[in-house]
């Protein structure tokens, strides 16, 4: 997400940083590339125009000017403002008893019963018991849809396909509910294609009748200017208490992030990042902010990891390497551990300063994803011994491996050659404290921001600078020492 909003924010300041010193006058040049960065990201134009008058107020002043680095006074400011653009947010679902009931709306196809789904399930994680409800009747679908839903989370959805009458079916739900010792009760009322006047009367009978505690607009944020148009209308009718932006793992642009809060003042209270029930966030103004201006999302990703992760896998693991053990079957379980967070390059948008090389694998048609799954069918090719020391694997077990993985045998050498550095570093640092690990993950971070498309572009052939006199020596002596090894692991010396 906001992939669009990142690169044209990071381009703006990177012109900035060009300057041999900063002047009112080139710094009005980089805001114009923040505010045509927004506009290309689909920001509402007026919000564009209030969020740059007030970054002006504050980057126009002497005394940034006078500062060393200004630049990254311009990005703290930025960061500043779009924290202030998007929040705050209150994540409470306002619970009380005997009943809380949570209602959503929206237009059709704006993923409502999907969410409805996720949010039992978020409900059920704290150890709450959800129902839901199927008051869109509208739709033929709906009602099947979210009891399959419910039946996939073990949350029970009260229906009454007889009924035609979506308060009443609201009504009887809540009674049921009430009976049952529920919780929660999540009222999935109809959409349509666009805004009418009936939606509208239905909605607001539901609203009078079972008076909710808490009303959410659910919006997709791939719909960009019409999610916040219709945002607008929706709370303009029935007094929203909060938004819910789905798909948002969809949009590379992400304008209706920053735009809806501002629109409608109601706060975005969940996101959307996935199609699996897990897949909602609470929206956190700062950390999203972060992401946008390519500082990662670290408290993100440890609390996903806490929640998503085997928990008791990591400790073995850490007593493994305790022990100095570091096989290839626990950097495949690695790997598998990883997946459940997501794809690759969405793990390295929560790393600081990693975003930019995801942007790079991108562009050099590196596929990352693909290059792990590889490394898994490789891996589970080996027999028990060449995983446990793959220095046992000969010209041989090479060509054996890459045909039960079906790969080439360079493949092959190219998963060893990453993965026994990499054994040694983790064995290396088994043996440090969390501070030290940190420092050391640090430096590595460092050290591929310093070049992060080197490795990339020498896989890519011409794509890369061409090789000095002095390095194309240096790779000959390699490639002689490499063959004199292989000749003599054939000799059995």
């Amino acid at each position: 997400m906001f992939e669009t909003l990142q690169n044209s924010l990071a381009s703006a300041i990177k012109t900035l940083r060009g300057k041999g010193k900063l002047t009112e006058s080139n710094m009005r040049e980089g805001l114009e590339l923040v505010r045509q960065s927004l506009l290309e990201a689909d920001v509402s134009l007026p919000v564009v125009k209030e969020f740059i008058n007030k970054i002006s107020e504050k980057a126009l002043g002497e005394q940034v000017l006078r500062l060393l680095d200004p630049t990254e006074q311009l990005v703290k400011i930025v960061h500043g403002e779009l924290v202030s653009l998007m929040g705050p947010v209150d994540h409470s679902l306002h619970l009380k008893k005997p009943l809380t009931i949570l209602m959503l709306c929206g237009l059709q196809g704006s993923g409502k019963t999907t969410t409805c789904g996720k949010l039992g399930q978020l409900l059920v994680k704290r150890n709450l018991k959800p129902m839901l409800v199927a008051a869109d009747l509208q739709r033929p679908a709906a009602i099947d849809q979210l009891e399959i839903l419910g039946q996939s989370i073990n949350v029970p959805v009260y229906a009454d396909r007889t009924n035609k009458d979506p308060v009443q079916v609201c009504s009887d739900a809540a009674k049921k509910a009430v009976a049952q010792g529920i919780d929660v009760l999540i009222l999935d009322t109809a959409g349509r294609l666009h805004i009418d006047e009936e939606l509208m009367r239905q909605l607001q009978h539901i609203e009078r009748k079972l008076q909710p505690d808490q009303v959410y607009f659910v919006v997709d944020a791939m719909t960009g200017q019409d999610a916040v148009n219709s945002a607008g209308a929706f709370n303009d009718a029935l007094e929203l208490d909060g938004v819910i932006l789905t798909k948002l793992d969809g949009d590379a642009r992400g304008g209706a992030a920053l735009s809806v809060k501002h629109i409608t003042g109601v706060p975005i209270k969940f996101i959307g990042t996935g199609e699996m029930t897990d897949a909602l966030e609470e929206f956190h103004p700062d950390r999203m902010a972060g992401r946008i201006l390519g500082m990662g999302d670290m408290l993100t990703l440890i609390e996903q990891a806490a929640e998503k992760l085997d928990q008791e896998a990591i400790a073995q693991q850490e007593e493994r390497l305790r022990k100095g053990e570091f096989t290839l079957d626990d950097f495949r379980s690695q790997m598998n551990q990883a997946k459940r967070l997501g794809s690759f390059s969405k793990l390295l948008s929560f790393v600081p300063g990693m975003g930019q090389v995801s942007q790079m694998m991108g562009e050099a048609n590196v596929d990352a994803d693909g290059e792990m799954r590889r490394f898994g069918g490789i891996i589970d090719s080996m027999t028990p011994e060449e995983k446990r020391n793959p220095k046992v694997i000969d010209n041989n077990r090479r060509r054996r491996i890459a045909a039960g993985a079906g790969v080439q045998p360079n493949h092959v050498s190219d998963l060893i050659k990453a993965f026994l550095p990499m054994a040694e570093m983790m064995k290396a640092m088994s043996s440090m404290n969390t501070k030290e690990r940190m420092n050391a993950m640090r430096q590595v971070q460092q050290m591929v921001q310093q070049n992060p498309a080197g490795n990339i572009q020498r896989q890519k052939g011409n794509t890369g600078k061409r090789l000095t006199a002095d390095e194309k020596n240096k790779a000959r002596k390699e490639r002689e020492k490499e063959k004199k090894r292989r000749e003599k692991e054939k000799r059995g010396g």
